[in-house]
């Protein structure tokens, strides 16, 4: 199994170039399943996530090919895919498909309102909390589809003419669920109003193609969104948006390690609420005509206090790494999640580094130390696992972080970005 060795001190000075975001290349993949014409998605990037989901899709009779080649012949940077779904083949997702990833569970949408049946298996757990599935059920269920769960498996059935738009509220925000239920409504009869909705940008950016695919979608980006369902979409050509999690990921990275770092081919306007708590901490962050400039001061951390909350609030997909970030900080801040409930198990592994962490319940309390130290650490899940790099790197000596699958699943590249800024990291394999 993999791991990923680091030699922290080193300052990070150069550019990082930013991929297309996975949270919303895997709604955007899987709306391909809505039309029977091809659907073209550009900047597209190479992760383990992106691999399995067209490895789904293949399962419901989706035709994949990367950059005009059969799908996995070429792995670089901002990939071209077109996907092509003539007919759905199979309107079942089995358990050995979904439990791999969560977000797979969302094909019920479009493959429920194209085929009028759907059948798709329960995710199961996750290590970051339960992420139930009710309100995908409720919110279809309000569309007229009949729903049964048998032997671990969501059965649903459309009413015989369709899906029927309907007044819908959310109670509580679910970005999955927005997804989700904005694609089947896309093809329903009548008019959707979905009351406080995800707003964040990969909602909008999939509001942006099911638009250019022929839906006619309102508001998204708000906390009401408004569908008119039309009888057929088309294919479209669309570009994924810049990833922010990755943005702010590496901006962080600079503001621990220190340096001057440049984010090509993203925005500030992705992520204000986590650049606004790096200000706070003393980083210095520009808009460029090309990206965003950091400029980072490792040994001058300002302690910040931050509560995830959904956008535009502080992302929690962002609070791991900024928790890394605090470790370093010259005095107390206090860390609050408020999406998942299990999403602290980095604070264990950050303490390997000899951070000062203490958690009361959904709180942490983070008082900055003079040094961090390498140590072998283990990832627990995505955006935990980035945040060992981040200590890593700012650490004295060695460190190595294992299960670096997690990785995989959301960062291209990872090594490679940073050795171009100077970082001295590099992937080893036990075998």
């Amino acid at each position: 199994m993999d791991k990923i060795r680091i030699v922290g001190g080193n300052t990070l000075k150069g550019s990082i170039p930013i991929s297309g975001a996975k949270n919303a290349a895997l709604p955007l993949m899987i709306a391909s399943l809505l039309t029977s014409e091809t659907l073209t998605l550009e900047n597209v990037p190479h992760l383990a996530d992106v691999e399995l989901l067209m490895r789904i899709l293949g399962n419901h009779g989706v035709d994949i090919s990367v950059n005009g080649r059969r799908e996995r012949q070429t792995d670089g940077y901002a990939r071209t895919i077109h996907f092509n779904c003539p007919t759905i083949t199979d309107t079942t997702a089995s358990y050995e498909l979904v439990r791999k990833m969560r977000a797979s569970f969302w094909v019920i949408g479009p493959v429920l309102a194209r085929e009028g049946v759907a059948r798709v298996s329960l995710p199961g757990g996750c290590a970051i909390g339960t992420r139930p599935v009710d309100l995908f059920i409720d919110g279809l269920k309000a569309l007229g589809a009949q729903i049964e769960i048998e032997q671990g498996y969501v059965e649903a059935k459309a009413p015989s003419g369709g899906l029927i738009g309907a007044h819908y509220t959310f109670p509580k925000v679910s970005v999955g669920a927005t997804h989700t239920l904005m694609m089947a409504a896309s093809l329903a009869n009548g008019t959707t109003v979905m009351e406080n909705a995800a707003r964040e940008p990969e909602v909008v950016d999939l509001a942006n193609c099911l638009k250019a695919m022929g839906a006619k979608i309102e508001g998204a980006g708000t906390g009401t969104i408004t569908i008119e369902g039309v009888t057929s979409l088309s294919g479209a050509r669309h570009t994924v948006l810049p990833d922010r999690i990755e943005t702010g990921t590496y901006a962080m990275a600079v503001a621990m390690a220190g340096g001057d770092v440049t984010l090509e081919n993203t925005d500030t306007a992705l992520l204000s609420s986590a650049l606004e708590a790096l200000r706070a901490a003393g980083t210095e962050i520009t808009s460029t005509a090309s990206g965003i400039h950091i400029v980072g001061h490792g040994d001058d951390i300002r302690p910040v206090d931050i509560r995830t909350e959904p956008y535009p609030g502080f992302p929690t997909d962002l609070q791991a790494q900024f928790m890394g970030l605090m470790t370093r900080a010259r005095g107390t801040s206090h860390i609050v999640e408020t999406i998942f409930e299990n999403r602290f198990m980095h604070v264990q592994e950050l303490a390997r580094f000899g951070a000062d962490i203490s958690l009361s319940g959904q709180t942490a309390t983070v008082t900055g130390v003079n040094e961090l130290h390498g140590a072998p650490v283990m990832a627990t899940d995505l955006r935990a696992s980035v945040s060992l790099v981040i200590a890593g790197l700012a650490a004295k000596g060695e460190t190595t972080v294992g299960r670096v699958y997690h990785l995989d699943r959301g960062f291209e590249r990872l090594e490679e970005k940073l050795t171009r800024c100077g970082a001295e990291i590099e992937r080893i394999s036990d075998g």
